[in-house]
């Protein structure tokens, strides 16, 4: 039991991200910016690792294999549908993008939306719902706050100063 602790990893780290060591491998992947369920899955399956071994027992052979395999999917025969950038629209190539460079190409996609005024760009530049959503009753946080919902009552005037029962006026 010992031996077995001495080799566990509280925290593994895979491409700048943290993982819990006590998760298993295919859970903890789900924690980096651009894996979802059935891409780690895919990737355990691919890298030979076992999906339902705690990730703090992997090996460092095992985390460069992880490594390897999310930088460059197609190359280990997992399939284009699984990728998050299909026919790029600069360089028309499928790819994966990861963490930070993730986030960079989709600031620069709704960037380039807004740049050509097309209709979903518009609609992220006035804040709204850019997917066809209704916006009678939801997205109120980010239409004008002036435009409040429900009905409002009226206030009520106040009344002059009551005269005591006590006080006569002569």
């Amino acid at each position: 039991m010992s031996e077995e602790k001495k080799d566990f990893n509280y925290i593994v780290r895979v491409l700048n991200t943290d993982l819990d060591g006590n998760k298993p491998v295919s859970h903890a992947l789900l924690k980096i910016h651009g894996v979802g369920f059935m891409l780690s899955n895919a990737i355990c399956h691919s890298a030979n690792i076992d999906k339902r071994k705690k990730t703090g027992y992997i090996t460092e052979n095992d985390v460069r294999r992880l490594e390897e395999v999310l930088r460059s999917p197609l190359q280990f025969g997992l399939p284009v549908w699984l990728l998050n950038r299909r026919h790029d629209v600069e360089s028309g190539e499928n790819k994966h993008l990861i963490g930070a460079d993730l986030k960079f190409q989709t600031e620069n996609d709704i960037k380039m939306l807004k740049k050509i005024r097309s209709y979903r760009g518009i609609r992220h530049t006035l804040g709204l719902p850019v997917r066809g959503q209704k916006t009678k009753s939801n997205f109120r946080d980010k239409r004008a706050k002036k435009a409040s919902l429900g009905v409002q009552r009226k206030k009520v005037a106040t009344s002059a100063p009551k005269v005591e029962a006590g006080a006569k006026k002569k």
